[in-house]
This record gives structure tokens, C-alpha cells and sequence, in this order.
């Protein structure tokens, strides 16, 4: 099976929102932390549910969450 580009990124990004987070931890910044690191870790699981689904409406709607949360985590990044 052909690797996905996508799923492959969006776990990448998540083992560097990881490492941020746990940064941010080390400097006692705890709510920025965590508000990053939900949306960051969520892209990466939304596209492999995505990559998962049975029906292609399954793959719209997971793609669309996925979508979502890496915007949310833009805004967290650039606050």
C-alpha cells in the first residue's frame, strides 16, 4: 500500500507539538500547553480515522475535523 503523504506530515507535526508542549512545560506555561497540544495530536488521528473510513462521507466529515483542529492549533501557535 502507497504511504499517505497526509497521515505521514500530520504524525510528524504531532511528535513536534509533543516536543513543544513539553517545553512550554518546562517554562510553567500550562494552559498554553494544553490548548496546543489537543488540536496539534488531533489532526494526525482524524486523518487516519479518515483514512479508515467505510463510506466516502466518513472520509469528508474526518478530513473536515481535521481540518478544524489544525486551524485551531494555527491560532494557538501564533498567540
Amino acid at each position: 500500500m502507497k504511504e499517505n503523504i497526509i497521515a505521514v506530515k500530520s504524525y510528524a507535526f504531532a511528535i513536534l507539538i509533543v516536543e513543544l508542549y513539553k517545553k512550554l512545560l518546562t517554562q510553567n506555561e500550562y494552559i498554553l500547553s494544553k490548548q496546543i497540544l489537543k488540536p496539534g495530536t488531533s489532526i494526525g488521528a482524524n486523518v487516519e480515522e479518515a483514512i479508515g473510513g467505510i463510506a466516502k462521507k466518513d472520509f469528508r466529515v474526518k478530513i473536515s475535523i481535521a481540518y478544524k483542529e489544525a486551524r485551531e492549533t494555527n491560532y494557538w501557535l501564533r498567540l
